[in-house]
């Protein structure tokens, strides 16, 4: 039998569809499991217990980081712009960026290597502790019981979080307009409004914000069907959480980009 390095290329790939494949039926077992929840109350408790651990507990390195997001987008882009003397066009290029694009993506990448890399631990080794087994003994559903809360947990902190993101990203960008191109904080945030207000939908917000919290949203979802179907799958021992956990947070940072560019095309040319 080979051994699992030398497998060939369409083992990998049987594989690969196995996997994607089982999340997905996990996904919709989860989601009828929302909208047929039992003993209501120790679930909402359960929800709450994972917003605070994946939300709360989250915000200060994803406040951190997006931060100094804002700061290299400003001074990156500011320095082109102040070769054609269009220095009051940064804040438009800025919110417009951390809106659609960077505050989504990094959110997402924060979460998985983060939360999702935690909620694949702990699942993989209830598993391979048989925890699990012992739910399904006592006639407990271990998706509605564990599954559920996790995923709507991350999907409400990933949506969260990438509002955290853009607004401490947009102040990071302001000092950076100020100290280098002399750009008041009252114009930079102003012009930052402008360009995310929209005409129509969803209350007159832009495209760029309400594209950028769709995305957040199916991350979220995302992150936390993969994270929970690679714990679930836990087998082997420490070794295999440990391979459950990479597993996780690899197959969460391909899917981000592969979902983000098709959730991007659906917006700019199927909707333009």
């Amino acid at each position: 039998m080979n051994a699992r390095g030398s497998r060939s290329i369409p083992q990998r790939l049987a594989d690969s569809v196995e996997f994607a494949g089982g999340t997905v039926v996990l996904f919709l077992d989860a989601m009828v499991g929302l909208v047929t929840p039992q003993h209501l109350t120790r679930s909402i408790r359960r929800l709450v217990d994972q917003i605070y651990l994946q939300l709360v507990k989250s915000m200060g390195v994803v406040t951190i980081v997006g931060v100094f997001i804002g700061m290299i987008l400003a001074i990156q882009s500011g320095e082109e712009l102040r070769r054609f003397g269009a220095e009051d066009q940064l804040a438009l290029i800025v919110a417009g960026s951390m809106a659609r694009e960077m505050g989504p993506f990094i959110t997402s990448v924060i979460l998985a290597a983060t939360v999702g890399s935690a909620v694949a631990a702990e699942l993989g080794t209830m598993r391979v502790s048989e925890e699990i087994d012992a739910l399904e003994l006592m006639n407990i559903d271990p998706v509605r019981y564990l599954v559920v809360p996790r995923i709507v947990a991350l999907a409400i902190a990933s949506v969260l979080l990438t509002v955290l993101v853009n607004i401490v990203g947009m102040s990071g960008a302001a000092v950076v307009a100020k100290a280098n191109y002399g750009i008041p904080y009252a114009d930079f945030f102003e012009r930052g409004r402008e360009a995310l207000a929209g005409p129509w939908l969803f209350g007159g917000l832009s495209k760029d914000l309400y594209s950028g919290l769709a995305k957040s949203l199916i991350f979220g979802l995302m992150i936390g069907a993969l994270s929970c179907f690679a714990g679930l799958n836990a087998g082997g021992g420490a070794l295999g959480v440990g391979k459950a956990v990479r597993r996780a947070v690899v197959a969460s940072v391909v899917m981000t980009l592969v979902v983000g560019y098709v959730i991007t095309w659906f917006f700019w040319v199927v909707l333009p």
